[in-house]
């Protein structure tokens, strides 16, 4: 028997799977190791999904992988196909799948307690399970999650938000900083220190200083965990908002108000199209009700 020809072989889910895990890792090696597979497989698996749709879906030119036009349109498709393939075993289930809401840190600050309190209550059926995931999305482009709370502008295309509140700005300073002692800060107080920054999901940047007063040093860290780590250890200083202290307190991080930082919008998101889980705009108007009630 020979091959069917070019364009095509059949689409199957595990398929999108790894062009999403790709996509979002950067890296077929670290793709493969999450999804649980051999490099090679994984390889195969994208290549054969780009053999089948006839299009180059991800440029392999550099050593960070990257997505090409295609590959970004077909990124939020396949998302959306993903997350309706799941919820249509769903309908065979006696069990409803979890509605899961993604974040980068933090989650919904003082809210997140009672948010997951009244959702049980109003919906014991379908739990609501929140899930910290590192990337500028929380996971929520890439299918890992139906809604996702995001801080700062949402810029990533095929999304939905509903803005919930706004989070005014703290410094987080070592505690046994002079800095700590000081009932609040301006940005010039920290323009000559360290900043640590996480370009992967944080919000902050040196855009937030003046051009003519920006810090010159930076530690960059991937995560939350790594942020308050540099900070613990004397090595930065950092910016976050209001919901950090309530939900990542540290014995050796401090956080002082910042008097001149403008405060930071919290929104829900979610993908545009079908709902990716029947139960979406319940959750969008339970935070609407507890952020504004």
């Amino acid at each position: 028997m020979t091959d069917p020809p070019p364009g095509t072989r059949a689409v199957e889910v595990r398929h999108l799977r790894c062009f999403l895990a790709v996509a979002e890792e950067g890296s077929v090696t670290r793709a493969a190791a999450r999804l649980r597979i051999t490099q090679p497989a994984a390889s195969r698996t994208l290549a054969a999904l780009e053999d089948a749709l006839g299009v180059r879906l991800v440029d392999r030119s550099t050593h960070h992988l990257t997505l090409t036009a295609a590959g970004q349109d077909f990124r939020d498709r396949a998302a959306v196909a993903v997350a309706a393939f799941e919820d249509a075993l769903d309908a065979g289930r006696s069990v409803r799948r979890p509605l899961r809401l993604g974040h980068a840190w933090s989650a919904a600050g003082p809210y997140t307690t009672p948010l997951l309190r009244r959702w049980r209550a109003a919906h014991p059926d379908v739990p609501l399970e929140l899930l910290r995931i590192d990337d500028r999305t929380a996971g929520l482009t890439r299918g890992a999650v139906d809604v996702a709370l995001l801080r700062g502008p949402v810029d990533a295309p095929g999304l939905v938000t509903e803005l919930l509140h706004t989070e005014r700005r703290v410094a987080a300073v070592p505690a046994d900083s002079p800095l700590a002692d000081r009932a609040a800060l301006a940005l010039a107080d920290l323009a000559h220190r360290t900043i640590a920054l996480n370009p992967v999901s944080g919000t902050t940047t040196l855009d937030l200083w003046p051009a003519d007063a920006r810090p010159t040093s930076t530690v960059t860290v991937a995560n939350t965990d790594d942020w308050l780590a540099a900070i613990a250890a004397d090595r930065a200083v950092g910016v976050t908002t209001t919901a950090t202290p309530d939900m990542h307190p540290h014995p050796a991080v401090a956080y002082v108000p910042l008097t001149d930082a403008p405060p930071l919008p919290v929104s829900l998101a979610w993908r545009d199209g079908p709902a990716p889980h029947p139960y979406v705009r319940e959750l969008v108007e339970l935070a609407r009700e507890i952020t504004r009630g």
